[in-house]
């Protein structure tokens, strides 16, 4: 097969100097690129995946090389095919496309079984009884040297038999491991003997019962890596210490070109959690609805959210790739979605929270259509007709009885322009028996209109609003963080610190032309900030999820208005 010859590429990262270094001395036939992008089928990827997957697939589009797309199953305990499913589709949808058929480190287990046999013929590996608490005491720690297994030094021949064995299950879970044998001094635990292969009598999702004993991850991994001929096995920061055995899992493979294991910085963003463990928890417990839960840093979940690729990869591409670990700010991710929907997202008007507004001047029973632009910072988006009666609704916070300072609202006796349409006027607030206002009359300046003559009398508030009679009820579920953003250790379990206010459900209207789009379609909400229309959507019922708020003053008055009640 004819391997592609690598271009020569400006260095962005530190990665890319290593490979840059390699190419210079002729490191590897033709100077290829192979890379990879490994996870183990054993959950859903979230955002710190995200940053592996644009930076390994990215190095194989800018080298114009290969990215395979394997799955370590090495484990069948906690490994579904849901999992495998989901994690080709968020590959797929951030725009990546893997070299080949989809591989599993399962194809390779009959290489495997005989490497491992190799490396007990070479006297590297033996067959130890020891329980797994036995193992880990024997270890020892940074300050304790480990002690040597009483089966370390068992002959080859023995070995081998045993190890047969395993292989036709003859012995019980964890009743023996294969073990490599390097150094039980080693200042580093990860090279003290560390276990090979483990029994496992567990069906395994695509080999079935064929095996009960598999690879562990540190083998497994290397050696599906040389198998695949893979040249730089790019890997976050916490496998640096794994670094030396993945080394030397390789030093007798037959292959002379070994893949060569490069570590940098893993992603963390403020709020998100990326603990597999902990996200099985979130769902299991019922903290959220599921893996693709719009509050879940998984891809799934980010993708239901409304982010869109492009935005997680420019974000990916803003935060580069670093040595050290950090935490990114969530901000810096919103910015990103606002960047890239602000000009081909279309602009409607929804009212979250509906306040009646009647306006008692307007002839009764007639409609206009007024045009508004779908995009006014897009002007190839065209435009669309609003319909516009005598009854309406406004957001019940763009009206204050008793406003406070720079509230440049609807208020008694004050006026604003309705967003594309009139000047208005309240003058009279109604009120139900319980005192609650349930609807503003107000009375409208016909001469006023917008791109009418008289339409440049200036007003300092501009509020949006929908026709009643045509409004379209919409479920709008607005998502907050699940977690603060200066989240720190006070000893209390996680799962105690999520935010019970991270989704609020609002039972909002929308003006008529929301129902020209389909599922998925991504908005901006007029002042609200930017919303998709959910899977949940049906025929009967619509659902929009907000993505990301604007950034505006609306906080700000809210605060200063509790601060202003205080005062009183």
């Amino acid at each position: 097969m004819t391997e592609t010859k690598t271009p020569e590429v400006a260095s962005s990262n530190f990665i890319e100097t290593e490979i840059n270094a390699d190419i210079a001395k002729n490191v590897y036939t033709d100077n290829r690129v192979h890379t990879r992008f490994p996870p183990e089928p054993n959950g859903y990827l979230h955002i710190g995946h995200a940053k592996s997957i644009c930076l390994n697939f990215g190095l194989g589009e800018k080298y114009q090389g290969k990215t395979n797309l394997r799955f370590d199953d090495t484990n069948p305990t906690k490994e579904d095919v849901e999992y495998v499913e989901s994690i080709e589709e968020d590959v797929h949808w951030l725009g990546f496309h893997w070299d080949g058929e989809v591989r599993f480190a399962s194809d390779y287990f009959p290489q495997m079984y005989e490497y491992a046999v190799q490396l007990i013929r070479e006297g590297k590996a033996y067959v130890d009884d020891l329980s797994g608490d036995e193992i880990r005491e024997y270890r020892g720690d940074f300050n304790t040297p480990g002690k040597e297994s009483p089966y370390r030094n068992r002959p080859i021949e023995e070995n081998l038999r045993l190890f047969e064995e395993m292989k036709e299950g003859r012995y019980a879970d964890g009743e023996k491991v294969l073990r490599a044998k390097i150094d039980m001094a080693s200042p580093n635990l990860v090279m003290r003997d560390p276990v090979l292969y483990r029994i496992l009598h567990v069906p395994h999702h695509r080999t079935g019962d064929t095996w009960c004993i598999y690879p562990m991850y540190d083998f497994a991994h290397p050696v599906s890596d040389a198998i695949e001929r893979i040249t730089h096995s790019v890997c976050t920061l916490e496998f640096e210490a794994h670094r030396p055995l993945y080394n030397w899992v390789l030093e007798s493979w037959s292959d002379p070109e070994h893949p060569r294991q490069i570590e940098f910085a893993r992603l963390n963003v403020t709020t998100m959690i990326t603990s597999k463990r902990k996200l099985r928890r979130l769902v299991e417990e019922h903290i959220v609805s599921g893996w693709d839960d719009p509050r879940m840093p998984t891809i799934s979940g980010i993708r239901r959210r409304g982010y869109t690729p492009e935005a997680l990869r420019d974000f990916c591409d803003r935060i580069g790739v670093a040595k050290n670990d950090s935490l990114v700010d969530i901000s810096l991710l919103e910015f990103c979605i606002r960047e890239d929907l602000k000009n081909k997202a279309p602009r409607l008007m929804t009212v979250l929270d509906p306040l009646k507004i009647t306006l008692v001047n307007y002839p009764e029973g007639q409609t206009e259509e007024l045009p508004i632009a779908n995009n006014q910072d897009a002007p190839d988006m065209g435009e669309r007709m609003v319909p516009f009666s005598r009854e309406l609704y406004i957001e019940r916070a763009d009206f204050m009885e008793e406003p406070v300072k720079k509230f440049f609202r609807l208020a008694p006796g004050r006026e604003v322009r309705l967003r594309n349409a009139y000047i208005i006027r309240c003058e009279e607030v109604v009120k139900d028996e319980n005192g609650e206002i349930i609807e503003l009359k107000c009375t409208y300046d016909p001469d006023s209109k917008s791109g009418s003559p008289g339409s440049n009398r200036k007003v300092k508030g501009v509020v949006h609003w929908v026709e009643r009679h045509t409004a379209v009820p919409v479920e709008a579920r607005l998502y907050d963080y699940l977690f603060p953003e200066d989240d720190t250790d006070d000893g209390r379990d996680f799962v105690e610190k999520a935010n019970p206010d991270s989704l609020v459900v609002k039972q909002a209207v929308a003006e008529p032309a929301i129902l020209d789009y389909p599922v998925g379609t991504r908005f901006q909400f007029i002042r609200q900030g930017y919303f998709v229309i959910d899977p949940d959507t049906t025929e009967e019922h619509l659902v929009v999820n907000r993505i990301v708020g604007l950034r505006d003053t609306w906080a700000k008055l809210q605060k200063q208005k509790e601060k202003e009640k205080q005062a009183k």
